[in-house]
């Protein structure tokens, strides 16, 4: 009787999403691509006006039988240091193409190239080494520490075990100031497709950026707002808000204040076009359901449709529940960078 279920889906149903996308020509899709970059931007809390020198150190340098890897830590926000690691294949190659990896919660870094939960057992986790995967198919990779996971997470937090994080009390702080944590991990990741740029072998035409999970959510809205971004992999991410984090409790760092009434997330994924686009999917995945992503991917193709650019957009709903796959998603960025 007093449950506001009802109030709360009646809420949901009033919503009049103002970016919502609905353009029949390519003129229409320029100016609703316009305006909700725009305001994606803002609903994220704005990015700094002037970008802070990278102040770029090198912390360690491993071989392996094919590739190098290599720990690098950059400046992004003032006074605040990034570790990542560089893996570049053992042939060296000049004028290679890169990608960008995000990755979702678990370890941090670490566990997309193998060193957790333990580079001795060599047992993939969810993220299933996938920069491994990717520096093996030719590509320079970058894989940056993400805001509140691993190596980044608050003082307090460091003593835990190496799967929790400190998303909840960053988002919060930064909630309380106008600034979400998702702009900031999407700041940082344009930043690193700044520093890939600058990079003596990457070919700046050849960037690519693949995200698992939260990760997705970063690699997404990174491509949305960065047309460097030639090609982009979304791995267990993309959904409807309806579908995936309101239905569900999720990390706080999936919310974005005010989004709903400007655009869902096919609306933000729908930015990426005319560039590349994969989104692969798990059918058995329980927290970014199928169901969800199946409907996102419908409004995702309208825009491909509109700009006459359908084969830009490939999907694999694979048979496999919330983890990365790749089967198809690794060869098809051989091909799209």
């Amino acid at each position: 009787m007093w449950t506001p279920n009802g109030y709360i889906e009646n809420l949901y149903k009033s919503i009049h999403i103002k970016y919502q996308f609905n353009a029949t020509t390519q003129g229409e899709w320029q100016s609703w691509h316009n305006d909700l970059r725009s305001q994606l931007k803002k609903l994220l809390g704005d990015f700094p006006k002037v970008n802070e020198d990278f102040q770029a150190v090198e912390l360690e340098s491993k071989e392996f039988d094919t590739y190098i890897r290599k720990k690098v830590e950059i400046t992004t926000f003032k006074n605040l240091r990034v570790p990542a690691y560089i893996l570049t294949p053992q042939n060296k190659p000049s004028n290679a193409p890169a990608i960008l990896t995000c990755v979702g919660h678990g370890h941090g870094y670490k566990e997309a190239i193998g060193l957790l939960p333990s580079e001795e057992s060599n047992q993939p986790s969810l993220h299933k080494n996938f920069a491994i995967q990717l520096v093996n198919k030719g590509f320079i990779v970058m894989v940056p520490e993400v805001l509140g996971f691993g190596d980044r997470r608050l003082e307090e937090d460091m003593d835990k075990s190496s799967n929790e994080n400190s998303c909840y009390r960053l988002a919060t702080q930064l909630l309380m100031t106008g600034k979400t944590l998702a702009g900031h991990r999407v700041y940082e990741a344009i930043r690193f497709i700044d520093y890939l740029i600058e990079h003596e072998n990457v070919n700046s035409d050849r960037i690519g950026c693949m995200g698992f999970s939260g990760g997705g959510l970063v690699a997404g809205l990174t491509a949305a707002l960065d047309d460097r971004i030639k090609a982009t992999v979304i791995s267990c991410y993309n959904n409807t808000f309806k579908d995936s984090i309101m239905a569900m409790r999720h990390c706080l760092d999936n919310y974005i204040p005010n989004i709903l009434n400007y655009c869902e997330m096919s609306d933000i994924i729908s930015l990426i076009a005319p560039r590349h686009l994969f989104i692969e999917s798990g059918i058995h995945d329980d927290i970014f359901p199928v169901e969800g992503s199946k409907a996102s991917i419908k409004n995702i193709q309208k825009a491909y449709d509109v700009l006459g650019l359908r084969n830009h957009l490939q999907v694999h709903l694979f048979d496999g529940k919330h983890e990365i796959c790749g089967i198809q998603a690794y060869p098809w960025l051989e091909k799209r960078i």
